[in-house]
């Protein structure tokens, strides 16, 4: 019997995950820093040691998630919210997916339960992905991403929000231009004005509920 393959290579995917009863895991910098840090880490094809061993010996420096490596998934956009994170990847490693985010998630549930002196899970369930069909939804999806803060009223504008992407979008023509060759607007300017346009953007998901992850 054929297995089939669910994540593969070069495929599109809107992941996103909740803590348990919306706990704000992510509540300041250490632990939001730590996951980043950790989402980097166990981004990788062979794994010799835990992140925490490894940082036993060795400081491990994150220069920024959007830079293309040799990787089981290509970062396209990100957001860490306070009890609950969003990643827009594109799959490198076929069928990798699953185990990549399952190390992320244990790994960064130990740290906090250590930090926190508590047992148990952290996260609701297993982490929820949408597979992305469309060069219209991958810019909907970037939108809904980077308008997160904003829709929680956390910042005024998303900018503001220290932990995703929306930095590079639209500071500087790197990114757009030269890295995020999946995102059909390359223009920084352009494509802050998509998503300014549409600053409600998030308050009108029923017309597109099937696209994203609520």
């Amino acid at each position: 019997m054929m297995i089939r393959n669910k994540y593969p290579s070069s495929s599109i995917y809107h992941l996103c995950n909740k803590s348990i009863a919306n706990f704000k895991i992510f509540r300041d910098e250490i632990f939001t820093s730590r996951f980043i840090t950790t989402l980097d880490y166990y981004n990788r094809k062979k794994i010799k040691r835990s992140l925490s061993d490894y940082l036993k010996s060795k400081e491990y420096i994150v220069e920024n998630l959007l830079y293309p490596t040799d990787s089981l998934v290509k970062f396209l956009a990100y957001c860490i919210m306070p009890d609950h994170y969003h990643l827009l990847v594109k799959i490198n490693a076929e069928n990798s997916l699953s185990r990549y985010l399952n190390n992320v998630e244990n790994s960064f549930t130990r740290f906090f339960n250590l930090k926190n002196y508590r047992k148990g899970p952290l996260w609701q369930s297993r982490f929820k992905s949408v597979l992305i069909e469309s060069n219209e939804q991958l810019l909907h999806v970037t939108r809904y991403i980077h308008l997160n803060p904003t829709s929680s009223r956390l910042v005024t504008t998303p900018e503001d929000w220290n932990f995703s992407s929306y930095r590079d979008y639209i500071n500087g023509n790197q990114f757009l231009k030269e890295i995020l060759v999946e995102v059909s607007i390359k223009n920084p300017v352009i494509y802050k004005k998509f998503v300014d346009d549409q600053s409600d953007y998030q308050k009108r998901l029923k017309s597109l509920k099937k696209l994203l992850l609520d």
